[in-house]
């Protein structure tokens, strides 16, 4: 089974925790904080492989996490950092994310890899919370959660020629003559729904990929039939092979179905129209298939401009002009040194995905919903996260940082008092309208 479009969910790692501890030795009075830091999250890593040619394990696989960092030690010794997780992935695969539908990466050669979710830091342990005023502190933070996110993965065929052509038009048996794929086949339209791949011995010492593409039908870059579900491959191709029938057999006027095909490709991207392009006149075995091919020829002259089209005569069921396509297809392939351009979206991703949320930058709005006094505040939930609401000295920091931001005075001004609800994203608590005193300061 061919599988070429996966939602997945990934997430990196979590922080480990750090700890308190203090150093208990013989003869060592009043020994000082020694907890170490957690380690850090692993990363989710997707890494090409050509090995692989479709997304079929992701079918059965949905839900990738990476390893969690290890919890800080005594003695002030840091836990392990995780490993990272690798995930394997095909050639041409375009990952988006799922909520803004934006492109974060296009990955099409081996090797190439991308941190699709970045691990957490590690939480920090009580040495690092010394001070002069408070040189034994009791206080260690938990461990950043790490980066998640559901992406959606699309795989654009990795061909160097394409078949496109309207339904039933003999793509397939084509491609079942000139190589070893065996694609179904049947006297209806959509017999191909998914792609097919087949490489091509072209006689000479010289060999391509050939893709087998589902049929097009008007309003296809609409979506309409298959729509974009066969066009996102057509861009992979180097070389278009254009497979027309031109014995007319279900009633349509082969210049016209040309003509459809390409404003079908052009308005999905402008740049097919630049792409190389081989006109297979198929089903010349049949009656009247000369006369329309002379037709075809005509209108084809009146409306090419300046653009110049091969046309090859060929019958896929008696192989006449089999061999002579395939020369031609090798010959053009020859003459494109270059790689289809691919847009670069590769360093946007990397700046999505590797930097980190200024969590810092402590914005805050606070407003009452009924009874309960709420704070909207991205970088403040996430500092709370890493609280160790366990201890007395990790809450009263907590505290004395709301209080330097305002969150307190904000809460004051809109009415709130003591023993009033305050709710922190998944937190809650009660309000105490205290002084400015902190004996932690």
């Amino acid at each position: 089974m061919f599988v070429d479009k996966a939602k997945i969910f990934v997430k990196g790692g979590d922080g480990g925790d750090g700890i308190v501890s203090f150093r208990r030795e013989k003869y060592v009075e009043n020994g000082g904080p020694a907890g170490g830091d957690g380690g850090r999250g692993g990363d989710l890593i997707f890494r090409v492989d050509e090995g692989l040619r479709t997304l079929m394990d992701f079918r059965y696989q949905k839900h990738f996490k990476a390893e969690r960092g290890e919890r800080g030690k005594v003695k002030g010794m840091h836990g392990a950092s995780a490993e990272h997780t690798v995930v394997r992935i095909p050639p041409g695969t375009v990952i988006i994310d799922d909520d803004s539908q934006e492109i974060i990466a296009d990955l099409t050669r081996h090797g190439q890899e991308i941190v699709i979710a970045k691990g957490g830091r590690g939480g920090r342990g009580n040495i690092r919370f010394a001070t002069q005023s408070n040189p034994a502190p009791y206080i260690s933070e938990n461990g950043e959660t790490g980066e998640e996110r559901w992406v959606v993965l699309e795989l654009k065929v990795m061909a160097d020629v394409g078949l496109v052509g309207f339904p039933s038009v003999g793509k397939s048996t084509l491609l079942s003559v000139v190589s070893g794929a065996k694609p179904k086949i049947g006297a209806y339209h959509f017999t191909t729904i998914t792609p097919n791949l087949g490489v091509v011995d072209v006689g000479d010492s010289r060999s391509f990929v050939m893709a087998d593409l589902p049929g097009l039908i008007e309003g296809a870059h609409e979506g309409v039939g298959l729509g974009h579900e066969f066009l996102r491959h057509v861009e992979r191709t180097r070389v278009i092979i254009h497979v027309i029938d031109m014995a007319a057999s279900e009633g349509r006027d082969p210049f016209d179905d040309w003509v459809k095909i390409n404003e079908e490709l052009v308005l999905y991207n402008e740049k097919l129209a630049e792409r190389p392009q081989i006109i297979a006149a198929n089903k010349m075995d049949m009656p009247e298939a000369e006369e329309q091919l002379e037709l075809f020829r005509q209108q084809l002259d009146e409306a090419r401009g300046d653009r110049e089209y091969v046309i090859v005569p060929i019958s896929s069921l008696t192989k006449q002009g089999i061999q002579e396509l395939l020369y031609k297809a090798a010959d053009v392939l020859d003459t494109i040194t270059e790689q289809i351009e691919i847009e670069d979206v590769k360093d946007v991703a990397e700046r999505k995905v590797y930097t980190y949320k200024k969590r810092d930058e402590m914005t805050f709005t606070v407003h009452k919903e009924d009874e309960v006094f709420v704070v909207v505040s991205e970088g403040v939930e996430n500092y709370m996260k890493r609280v160790n609401l366990n201890s007395y000295d990790a809450v009263m920091r907590f505290a004395r940082m709301m209080r330097k931001l305002g969150v307190d005075s904000a809460l004051r001004k809109i009415g709130a008092k003591d023993g009033d609800m305050v709710q922190v994203g998944d937190f809650a608590f009660e309000f105490f309208e205290g002084t400015d005193y902190d004996p932690y300061a």
